[in-house]
C-alpha cells in the first residue's frame, strides 16, 4: 500500500485553523455547561461511526482521564440499549449521530426534538459543533492513515 500524505503536516496552516476551531468549540461546550465526559462521549461515538482508529484511541484515553468508566465506554456502541447514560447524554449522542449522518432527515428531526427536551439551546449548538469538529478530525486522520502506536 502506498504511504499516505499526513495532510496535517502537508498543509499546516489549514490544520492549525482546525485546531483553533477545536479550541473554540471546547470553550463553547464548557460555557454551555456541557461536562467534559459528554464531549468525549460525542467524540468517541462519532469516531466509532466513522471508523477512525486514531481518534478512538486518543479520545478513549481522554475520556478515561476525565473520569469516564470502562463499562460505559464498552457499551457506547449500544447506548440506546442500556440505562447507563443520562437523558442529556442520550440526547447528545443522538444529536451527534444525526450530525454525522445528516442525510437521515427522520433521525435528525427525532434527535433534535429529544435534545430540545433536555438540553439548552447553547448545549444543542455546542454538541453539534463538537460533532462537526470531530467529524473533520476523523477525516484528517482517516485520509492520512494516522497510525495508532503501542
Amino acid at each position: 500500500m502506498t504511504r499516505r500524505i499526513f495532510i496535517d503536516k502537508q498543509s499546516p496552516k489549514a490544520y492549525h485553523a482546525l485546531l483553533q476551531t477545536s479550541e473554540a468549540v471546547r470553550a463553547t461546550a464548557a460555557e454551555a455547561g456541557l461536562e467534559r465526559t459528554v464531549v468525549e462521549l460525542v467524540n468517541l461515538r462519532v469516531s466509532q461511526l466513522n471508523g477512525c482508529a486514531y481518534c478512538l484511541d486518543l479520545h478513549t484515553r481522554a475520556a478515561l482521564r476525565g473520569g469516564e468508566t470502562t463499562r460505559r465506554l464498552a457499551v457506547l456502541p449500544a447506548w440506546r440499549d442500556t440505562d447507563l447514560f443520562t437523558p442529556p447524554e442520550r440526547a447528545a449522542l443522538a444529536l451527534a449521530e444525526a450530525t454525522t449522518h445528516p442525510a437521515d432527515a427522520s433521525a435528525q428531526a427525532t434527535a433534535y426534538a429529544a435534545a430540545r427536551e433536555v438540553l439548552t439551546e447553547d448545549q444543542i449548538s455546542a454538541v453539534i459543533w463538537v460533532a462537526v469538529t470531530i467529524n473533520a478530525f476523523n477525516r484528517v486522520s482517516i485520509m492520512s492513515k494516522h497510525p495508532v502506536r503501542a
